[in-house]
C-alpha cells in the first residue's frame, strides 16, 4: 500500500504467508503522514487487485497508520470513518519518532467524542513512548487501546523493544498483537511465533485475547477485553487478574 510490498505479486506472496502461517483476517495499513498521502480510492482499487490474486485465502479489509498532525486531527473529526479499520470506530495511531504532543490525551479525547477509538501502534518500538509508560497508562485509563508488534516479544527489533513490550504486557496494557508486515523476510506478516510465545508465557486466553478475538473485534467495532488470566511475573508468582 505504501512503505512495505514494492510489487503486486510480492503483497501476494505476502498474504499466502500470512495464510499459511493461519492468519484468517489481515487488515492493510497505509500512512497518513508527511511522506504518504492517504487516498482511500487508490486503495480500494489495490485492495480490489489483492483480492483478486488470493482468491479468498485472507480475507482482506483496510485501515489506516494515522499520525497526529492539525490537518490529520480535523479530517478525522469530519470524516470519522476515512481512517479506521474496516472504516468502522477504531482508529490505529501511529506515534511520530521525534515529538509526542503533551497534549495526546485531549486529542485522542477529541477523536473518541467523533466516535473513534485510538489504538496507539507499537509503542516499544517508539524510544519516545519507551519513557512514558505512565502516560500511556494514563491514556488507556482514559479509554485508548494499546497494540504491539508480534515480532518485539520474540526480540525482533532489539532488547529494549523486547523489554518494553513485556513490561506493557505485565501492566495489562496490550490490546492487540499485530504483524506490522512489511516484507517476506524481515518483517514477516505472519503471528503464529508470536501466538505461540504468548500461550508459553501468558496462557492460552491472553495469546487468543490479543491475536484472535480483540483484532477481530475491530473489525465490527465490537468492545474489546482482556479475560481472565493468570499471569506469571517476574518474581514467579502466581496472581489472578480482574479486566
Amino acid at each position: 500500500m505504501d512503505d512495505g510490498s514494492k510489487t503486486l505479486e510480492q503483497s501476494i506472496e505476502m498474504l499466502q504467508m500470512a495464510a499459511a502461517a493461519g492468519t484468517t483476517e489481515l487488515v492493510c495499513t497505509p500512512h497518513a503522514n508527511r511522506d504518504f498521502k492517504f487516498e482511500p480510492l487508490v486503495i480500494r482499487e489495490r485492495l480490489k487487485e489483492l483480492e483478486e490474486g488470493i482468491a479468498g485465502a485472507v480475507r482482506l479489509y483496510t485501515g489506516c497508520d494515522f499520525h497526529l498532525s492539525y490537518e490529520n486531527i480535523q479530517d478525522a473529526i469530519t470524516h470519522p470513518r476515512k481512517y479506521t479499520i474496516n472504516q468502522d470506530r477504531y482508529l490505529l495511531v501511529e506515534f511520530s519518532e521525534l515529538m509526542v504532543f503533551r497534549n495526546t490525551g485531549e486529542i485522542f479525547g477529541r477523536l473518541q467524542e467523533a466516535g473513534m477509538m485510538p489504538i496507539i501502534t507499537h509503542p516499544e518500538r517508539n524510544h519516545l513512548l519507551q519513557m512514558r509508560l505512565e502516560e500511556i497508562a494514563l491514556w488507556v485509563e482514559a479509554g485508548a487501546y494499546v497494540q504491539v508488534t508480534g515480532q518485539s516479544l520474540l526480540g525482533g527489533f532489539g532488547k529494549k523493544a523486547a523489554e518494553c513490550a513485556r513490561t506493557l504486557l505485565d501492566r495489562r496494557l496490550v490490546h492487540f498483537i499485530a504483524s506490522d508486515g512489511h516484507d517476506l523476510k524481515y518483517r514477516p506478516p505472519t503471528m503464529n511465533e508470536a501466538h505461540a510465545w504468548l500461550v508459553k508465557n501468558y496462557g492460552q486466553g491472553v495469546a487468543d485475547a490479543l491475536c484472535i478475538d480483540n483484532p477481530r473485534a475491530t473489525l465490527d467495532g465490537h468492545a474489546v477485553h482482556l479475560p481472565y488470566m493468570e499471569m506469571e511475573n517476574r518474581g514467579k508468582k502466581w496472581y489472578q487478574i480482574w479486566r
